[in-house]
């Protein structure tokens, strides 16, 4: 069972995604909150594998929400999927940043919905190739984050190799095609380099990838 935490402080978007959410068997809602104070409160009740969070929300907006969530160990096991209005506004980076694990559009189909909440269950990164390019737009007009790099020189250059092609938006499948092994080896590299650069999903790893210079925007 999939439980599920919503932090919207639009009851109606609450309602719909819960009436949505519960009718999965493998799905549950366990927890409504109206701000990111209530939400972190919520989450530490009752630990959540996922946290669907609005950006913009009075008290405590998304950002800073997720981004004690992920300070926290009692929260280890808790993905952020950030709710936004916009494809990519503005805040969507600094949430990555911050430590979620992706984002929704909050016109998504329902259909994608019920997928994206499965993806991020399974601690995979929502983040599409078309958001990558994104990112890496962004980098372009910033010097980059020296401090990023801490940990990068552990990495065997297959697990270097790897995390380049996660950052690209590539799946598991899809780098241990590229790398020609199997896909248990391949996951196996992007397991052990999260670990040495202490990212807490694939997303983090990506947003490590182009602050550390291992990626940019002439071999993504």
């Amino acid at each position: 069972m999939i439980r599920v935490l919503l932090v919207d402080d639009q009851p109606l978007i609450r309602s719909g995604f819960r009436a949505l959410l519960d009718l999965e068997d493998d799905i549950e809602v366990v927890a409504e909150a109206a701000d990111g104070k209530e939400g972190l409160e919520l989450a530490l009740l009752h630990l959540p594998d996922i946290a669907l969070i609005d950006i913009q929300m009075p008290v405590v907006d998304g950002i800073e929400a997720t981004r004690r969530i992920a300070a926290d160990p009692t929260l280890a096991g808790v993905h952020v999927v950030i709710l936004t209005n916009y494809g990519m506004d503005a805040y969507v980076f600094d949430a990555l940043r911050a430590g979620a694990a992706g984002f929704l559009v909050k016109d998504i189909v329902p259909d994608d919905l019920l997928h994206a909440v499965r993806v991020a269950a399974r601690g995979d990164a929502l983040l599409a190739p078309s958001i990558t390019r994104k990112l890496i737009d962004r980098y372009v007009s910033q010097p980059l984050d020296t401090g990023a790099g801490a940990g990068l020189e552990e990495l065997t250059n297959r697990e270097r190799e790897a995390v380049a092609l996660v950052a690209r938006g590539l799946s598991n499948d899809e780098v241990a095609d590229h790398m020609v092994i199997s896909p248990m080896t391949a996951k196996t590299h992007i397991n052990r380099a999260m670990t040495k650069l202490h990212a807490r999903d694939r997303a983090q790893l990506v947003v490590l990838a182009y602050e550390s210079g291992l990626v940019g925007p002439r071999n993504s």
